[in-house]
Protein backbone atom coordinates (compact mmCIF):
# COMPACT_ATOMS: atom_id res chain seq x y z
CA UNK A 1 0.00 0.00 0.00
CA UNK A 2 1.46 3.66 -1.26
CA UNK A 3 1.52 6.49 0.94
CA UNK A 4 -1.03 8.70 -0.85
CA UNK A 5 -3.62 5.24 -0.42
CA UNK A 6 -2.71 5.18 3.78
CA UNK A 7 -3.46 8.68 3.67
CA UNK A 8 -6.70 8.41 2.10
CA UNK A 9 -7.78 5.76 4.41
CA UNK A 10 -7.07 7.18 7.70
CA UNK A 11 -8.54 10.69 6.32
CA UNK A 12 -11.43 8.56 5.64
CA UNK A 13 -11.37 6.11 8.46
CA UNK A 14 -15.12 5.70 9.90
CA UNK A 15 -14.54 2.43 12.54
CA UNK A 16 -15.01 2.85 16.31
CA UNK A 17 -12.61 5.86 17.68
CA UNK A 18 -9.45 5.51 18.27
CA UNK A 19 -6.73 7.10 20.25
CA UNK A 20 -3.09 6.23 19.53
CA UNK A 21 0.10 8.00 22.41
CA UNK A 22 3.60 8.66 21.10
CA UNK A 23 5.76 8.17 23.48
CA UNK A 24 9.03 9.92 21.63
CA UNK A 25 9.73 14.14 22.09
CA UNK A 26 10.89 14.03 18.60
CA UNK A 27 7.70 12.10 17.77
CA UNK A 28 6.02 14.97 19.00
CA UNK A 29 7.69 17.16 17.07
CA UNK A 30 7.28 15.80 13.80
CA UNK A 31 3.79 14.97 13.95
CA UNK A 32 3.27 18.62 15.23
CA UNK A 33 5.31 19.96 12.47
CA UNK A 34 4.41 17.92 9.93
CA UNK A 35 0.65 18.28 9.99
CA UNK A 36 -0.55 15.16 10.38
CA UNK A 37 -3.35 15.44 12.60
CA UNK A 38 -5.35 17.34 10.43
CA UNK A 39 -5.15 14.22 7.54
CA UNK A 40 -6.60 12.32 9.89
CA UNK A 41 -10.38 11.12 10.28
CA UNK A 42 -11.88 12.54 13.59
CA UNK A 43 -11.87 8.91 14.86
CA UNK A 44 -7.94 8.62 15.39
CA UNK A 45 -6.85 10.75 17.99
CA UNK A 46 -3.08 11.46 18.56
CA UNK A 47 -2.10 11.87 22.30
CA UNK A 48 1.25 13.34 23.48
CA UNK A 49 2.74 10.60 26.00
CA UNK A 50 5.41 11.27 28.55
CA UNK A 51 8.39 11.38 25.88
CA UNK A 52 10.22 14.36 26.52
CA UNK A 53 13.09 13.77 29.08
CA UNK A 54 12.62 17.70 30.07
CA UNK A 55 8.86 17.85 30.79
CA UNK A 56 8.92 14.02 33.52
CA UNK A 57 11.87 16.09 34.90
CA UNK A 58 10.39 17.01 38.99
CA UNK A 59 10.65 20.17 40.73
CA UNK A 60 12.55 18.78 43.20
CA UNK A 61 15.37 18.01 40.88
CA UNK A 62 15.88 21.56 39.33
CA UNK A 63 15.39 23.01 43.05
CA UNK A 64 18.37 20.92 43.80
CA UNK A 65 20.19 22.45 40.71
CA UNK A 66 19.54 25.87 41.92
CA UNK A 67 20.87 24.96 45.31
CA UNK A 68 24.07 23.56 43.78
CA UNK A 69 24.57 26.50 41.60
CA UNK A 70 24.75 29.09 44.79
CA UNK A 71 27.04 26.71 46.64
CA UNK A 72 30.45 27.80 47.21
CA UNK A 73 32.58 26.40 44.64
CA UNK A 74 30.17 25.04 42.37
CA UNK A 75 29.21 24.92 38.98
CA UNK A 76 26.11 23.69 37.57
CA UNK A 77 27.03 22.38 33.74
CA UNK A 78 23.65 21.76 31.59
CA UNK A 79 22.13 22.18 28.08
CA UNK A 80 19.85 24.94 27.88
CA UNK A 81 16.28 23.55 27.61
CA UNK A 82 16.86 22.87 31.38
CA UNK A 83 17.51 26.74 32.35
CA UNK A 84 13.85 27.94 31.83
CA UNK A 85 12.29 25.13 33.18
CA UNK A 86 10.48 25.90 36.79
CA UNK A 87 11.71 24.53 40.20
CA UNK A 88 8.93 24.64 42.89
CA UNK A 89 10.58 28.60 43.61
CA UNK A 90 12.34 29.19 40.65
CA UNK A 91 14.56 28.77 37.58
CA UNK A 92 18.04 28.13 36.54
CA UNK A 93 17.97 31.16 34.98
CA UNK A 94 16.66 33.73 37.74
CA UNK A 95 19.35 31.53 39.63
CA UNK A 96 22.08 32.90 37.96
CA UNK A 97 20.90 36.31 38.22
CA UNK A 98 21.19 36.18 42.05
CA UNK A 99 24.99 34.99 41.33
CA UNK A 100 24.30 31.01 41.26
CA UNK A 101 27.26 29.71 38.73
CA UNK A 102 25.86 28.10 35.67
CA UNK A 103 27.47 26.88 32.41
CA UNK A 104 25.75 26.07 29.37
CA UNK A 105 27.08 23.32 26.93
CA UNK A 106 26.39 21.54 23.65
CA UNK A 107 27.64 18.35 24.42
CA UNK A 108 28.05 16.68 28.43
CA UNK A 109 32.22 16.02 27.70
CA UNK A 110 32.75 19.65 27.75
CA UNK A 111 33.02 19.59 31.54
CA UNK A 112 35.77 17.39 31.44
CA UNK A 113 38.03 20.51 30.25
CA UNK A 114 35.83 23.16 32.72
CA UNK A 115 36.94 20.55 35.33
CA UNK A 116 40.72 20.21 34.58
CA UNK A 117 41.09 24.38 33.76
CA UNK A 118 39.33 25.20 37.29
CA UNK A 119 40.32 21.83 40.01
CA UNK A 120 39.02 24.29 42.82
CA UNK A 121 35.59 24.13 41.49
CA UNK A 122 32.86 21.21 41.40
CA UNK A 123 31.29 20.78 38.89
CA UNK A 124 27.94 19.34 38.26
CA UNK A 125 26.28 18.05 35.42
CA UNK A 126 22.32 17.70 35.33
CA UNK A 127 22.18 14.55 33.48
CA UNK A 128 18.89 14.17 32.55
CA UNK A 129 17.20 11.84 29.79
CA UNK A 130 16.03 7.90 29.10
CA UNK A 131 17.56 5.29 27.61
CA UNK A 132 18.77 7.18 24.53
CA UNK A 133 21.45 9.21 26.48
CA UNK A 134 22.28 7.50 29.74
CA UNK A 135 25.28 5.19 27.69
CA UNK A 136 26.61 8.88 27.13
CA UNK A 137 26.43 9.24 30.66
CA UNK A 138 28.26 6.03 31.29
CA UNK A 139 30.97 6.78 28.76
CA UNK A 140 31.73 10.49 30.32
CA UNK A 141 31.82 8.18 33.34
CA UNK A 142 34.81 6.60 32.18
CA UNK A 143 36.53 9.20 30.50
CA UNK A 144 35.84 10.91 33.90
CA UNK A 145 38.04 7.80 35.74
CA UNK A 146 40.23 7.54 33.26
CA UNK A 147 41.67 11.04 33.69
CA UNK A 148 41.53 10.70 37.05
CA UNK A 149 39.15 14.10 37.67
CA UNK A 150 38.19 14.72 41.32
CA UNK A 151 36.25 17.59 40.61
CA UNK A 152 32.92 16.44 38.71
CA UNK A 153 29.79 15.23 39.57
CA UNK A 154 26.36 13.99 37.86
CA UNK A 155 22.94 14.80 39.00
CA UNK A 156 21.00 12.46 37.50
CA UNK A 157 17.41 12.16 36.15
CA UNK A 158 17.19 9.23 34.27
CA UNK A 159 13.87 7.49 33.15
CA UNK A 160 13.14 3.97 31.42
CA UNK A 161 10.29 4.19 29.21
CA UNK A 162 8.90 0.73 29.62
CA UNK A 163 8.01 1.10 33.44
CA UNK A 164 6.09 4.64 32.37
CA UNK A 165 3.73 3.12 29.80
CA UNK A 166 3.25 0.14 32.09
CA UNK A 167 2.05 3.11 34.81
CA UNK A 168 -0.11 4.72 32.04
CA UNK A 169 -1.47 1.52 30.77
CA UNK A 170 -3.13 0.80 34.41
CA UNK A 171 -4.37 4.73 34.42
CA UNK A 172 -8.08 5.79 33.52
CA UNK A 173 -7.34 7.24 29.95
CA UNK A 174 -8.14 5.15 26.97
CA UNK A 175 -5.14 4.31 24.67
CA UNK A 176 -5.73 1.69 21.78
CA UNK A 177 -2.25 1.98 20.84
CA UNK A 178 1.55 3.41 20.99
CA UNK A 179 4.02 4.55 18.54
CA UNK A 180 7.03 3.61 20.25
CA UNK A 181 10.32 5.40 20.98
CA UNK A 182 11.97 5.93 17.51
CA UNK A 183 15.49 6.33 19.30
CA UNK A 184 14.63 4.77 22.75
CA UNK A 185 13.94 1.66 20.94
CA UNK A 186 17.53 2.06 18.99
CA UNK A 187 19.48 1.04 22.75
CA UNK A 188 16.42 -0.97 24.09
CA UNK A 189 15.16 -2.97 20.62
CA UNK A 190 11.63 -3.55 19.52
CA UNK A 191 11.14 -6.83 21.84
CA UNK A 192 11.62 -4.30 24.92
CA UNK A 193 7.59 -3.31 24.68
CA UNK A 194 6.79 -6.71 23.93
CA UNK A 195 5.80 -7.66 27.88
CA UNK A 196 3.62 -4.32 27.44
CA UNK A 197 2.13 -5.27 24.28
CA UNK A 198 1.34 -8.98 25.31
CA UNK A 199 -0.29 -7.86 28.93
CA UNK A 200 -2.30 -5.08 27.76
CA UNK A 201 -3.38 -6.22 24.20
CA UNK A 202 -2.44 -3.51 22.86
CA UNK A 203 0.34 -2.53 19.44
CA UNK A 204 2.90 -0.82 19.65
CA UNK A 205 4.66 0.62 16.36
CA UNK A 206 8.17 1.14 16.52
CA UNK A 207 8.77 4.15 13.62
CA UNK A 208 10.81 6.45 12.23
CA UNK A 209 10.32 10.40 11.97
CA UNK A 210 9.69 11.34 8.66
CA UNK A 211 5.65 12.07 7.80
CA UNK A 212 5.31 9.06 5.86
CA UNK A 213 6.64 6.68 8.10
CA UNK A 214 4.48 8.34 11.06
CA UNK A 215 1.61 8.05 8.92
CA UNK A 216 2.78 4.01 7.98
CA UNK A 217 2.87 3.52 11.79
CA UNK A 218 -0.50 5.19 12.46
CA UNK A 219 -2.35 3.53 9.95
CA UNK A 220 -0.65 0.16 11.47
CA UNK A 221 -1.71 0.75 14.73
CA UNK A 222 -5.33 0.73 13.45
CA UNK A 223 -5.01 -2.52 11.45
CA UNK A 224 -3.59 -4.04 14.37
CA UNK A 225 -6.17 -2.48 17.40
CA UNK A 226 -6.72 -5.07 20.14
CA UNK A 227 -4.04 -7.73 19.14
CA UNK A 228 -1.21 -7.34 21.66
CA UNK A 229 1.48 -7.65 19.24
CA UNK A 230 4.68 -5.30 18.36
CA UNK A 231 5.88 -4.29 14.96
CA UNK A 232 9.22 -2.57 14.00
CA UNK A 233 8.95 -0.25 10.85
CA UNK A 234 12.12 1.55 11.65
CA UNK A 235 14.49 -1.32 10.77
CA UNK A 236 16.77 0.76 9.12
CA UNK A 237 18.15 1.99 12.61
CA UNK A 238 16.08 -0.57 15.55
CA UNK A 239 16.83 -4.58 15.96
CA UNK A 240 14.61 -6.71 17.86
CA UNK A 241 17.19 -6.64 20.70
CA UNK A 242 18.45 -3.30 20.63
CA UNK A 243 22.42 -2.28 21.24
CA UNK A 244 23.62 -4.34 23.46
CA UNK A 245 27.14 -3.04 24.34
CA UNK A 246 25.26 0.22 25.01
CA UNK A 247 23.09 -2.07 27.40
CA UNK A 248 26.39 -3.73 29.06
CA UNK A 249 27.89 -0.11 29.19
CA UNK A 250 24.45 1.64 31.29
CA UNK A 251 24.67 -1.55 33.36
CA UNK A 252 28.09 -1.46 34.31
CA UNK A 253 27.83 1.96 36.06
CA UNK A 254 24.31 1.93 36.60
CA UNK A 255 21.52 0.13 38.68
CA UNK A 256 17.43 0.36 38.84
CA UNK A 257 15.87 2.63 41.34
CA UNK A 258 12.95 3.98 41.65
CA UNK A 259 11.62 7.70 39.68
CA UNK A 260 9.44 10.32 40.22
CA UNK A 261 7.69 11.52 36.97
CA UNK A 262 5.92 14.70 37.07
CA UNK A 263 2.78 14.10 36.27
CA UNK A 264 2.77 10.98 36.94
CA UNK A 265 4.23 9.82 40.39
CA UNK A 266 6.77 7.09 41.47
CA UNK A 267 7.03 4.74 39.61
CA UNK A 268 9.55 1.26 40.49
CA UNK A 269 12.13 0.32 38.71
CA UNK A 270 11.63 3.15 36.25
CA UNK A 271 14.60 4.71 36.83
CA UNK A 272 18.51 4.89 36.95
CA UNK A 273 21.17 5.68 39.59
CA UNK A 274 24.75 5.02 39.38
CA UNK A 275 25.44 1.88 41.43
CA UNK A 276 26.90 2.44 45.37
CA UNK A 277 30.57 1.88 44.04
CA UNK A 278 30.26 5.15 41.88
CA UNK A 279 28.12 7.20 44.40
CA UNK A 280 31.18 9.87 44.92
CA UNK A 281 30.20 10.96 41.61
CA UNK A 282 26.84 11.65 42.90
CA UNK A 283 25.18 14.69 43.96
CA UNK A 284 22.43 14.12 45.40
CA UNK A 285 20.20 12.04 43.09
CA UNK A 286 18.14 9.41 44.78
CA UNK A 287 16.86 12.29 46.94
CA UNK A 288 14.73 13.81 44.77
CA UNK A 289 11.25 12.85 45.26
CA UNK A 290 9.02 15.42 45.06
CA UNK A 291 6.81 17.62 42.50
CA UNK A 292 5.98 20.76 44.14
CA UNK A 293 4.25 22.69 41.17
CA UNK A 294 5.02 26.33 41.32
CA UNK A 295 1.36 27.52 39.74
CA UNK A 296 -1.34 25.44 40.72
CA UNK A 297 -3.12 26.22 37.89
CA UNK A 298 -0.42 24.45 35.39
CA UNK A 299 -1.63 21.07 34.21
CA UNK A 300 0.81 19.74 33.02
CA UNK A 301 0.91 16.57 34.33
CA UNK A 302 -2.19 15.80 32.90
CA UNK A 303 -0.77 16.95 29.47
CA UNK A 304 1.99 14.47 29.75
CA UNK A 305 -0.22 11.40 30.79
CA UNK A 306 -3.10 12.39 28.03
CA UNK A 307 -6.01 13.36 30.05
CA UNK A 308 -5.91 17.01 28.55
CA UNK A 309 -4.61 18.38 25.45
CA UNK A 310 -2.48 21.41 26.02
CA UNK A 311 -5.35 23.44 24.68
CA UNK A 312 -7.63 22.32 27.71
CA UNK A 313 -4.74 23.98 30.20
CA UNK A 314 -6.34 27.69 31.60
CA UNK A 315 -2.77 29.13 30.83
CA UNK A 316 -2.07 27.81 27.61
CA UNK A 317 -1.12 30.64 25.03
CA UNK A 318 -2.34 32.97 28.02
CA UNK A 319 -0.43 32.91 30.90
CA UNK A 320 1.79 30.49 29.43
CA UNK A 321 3.58 30.82 26.57
CA UNK A 322 7.55 29.97 25.17
CA UNK A 323 8.38 33.29 26.36
CA UNK A 324 6.88 32.79 29.70
CA UNK A 325 6.87 29.32 30.28
CA UNK A 326 4.88 28.21 33.59
CA UNK A 327 5.50 24.81 32.61
CA UNK A 328 8.14 22.36 31.39
CA UNK A 329 5.93 20.87 28.93
CA UNK A 330 6.73 24.98 27.38
CA UNK A 331 9.96 25.10 27.77
CA UNK A 332 11.42 22.38 25.97
CA UNK A 333 11.62 21.93 22.07
CA UNK A 334 10.20 18.23 22.64
CA UNK A 335 7.08 19.47 24.89
CA UNK A 336 4.19 19.13 23.79
CA UNK A 337 2.50 22.28 24.69
CA UNK A 338 5.53 24.25 23.12
CA UNK A 339 4.74 22.23 19.58
CA UNK A 340 0.64 23.22 19.93
CA UNK A 341 1.58 26.74 20.55
CA UNK A 342 4.43 27.42 17.46
CA UNK A 343 2.28 25.13 15.32
CA UNK A 344 -1.07 26.39 16.42
CA UNK A 345 -2.54 22.71 16.84
CA UNK A 346 -5.69 22.59 18.00
CA UNK A 347 -6.11 26.08 18.69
Amino acid sequence: MDIKDITEFLRTYDGENLSFMEVCGTHTAAISESGIPSLLSDKIRLISGPGCPVCVTVADYIDRLCELALMENTCVVTFGDLIRVPGSESALQETKSKGGRIQMVYSPFEIIDLAKQDENTMFVFAAVGFETTTPIYAVLLEKIMENHIQNIQLLTALKTMPAAIDALCQMDGKIDGFIAPGHVSVITGANAFKPLAEKYDLPFVVSGFQAQELLASIYALVKLRGQGKVLNLYKSAVTESGNEKAKHLVNKYFEPCDAVWRGIGKIKHSGMALKEEYSRYDAGSRALVNDHVRNKKCRCGEVITGFVSPCECPLFAKACTPENPQGACMVSNEGSCFHYYINNRGQ
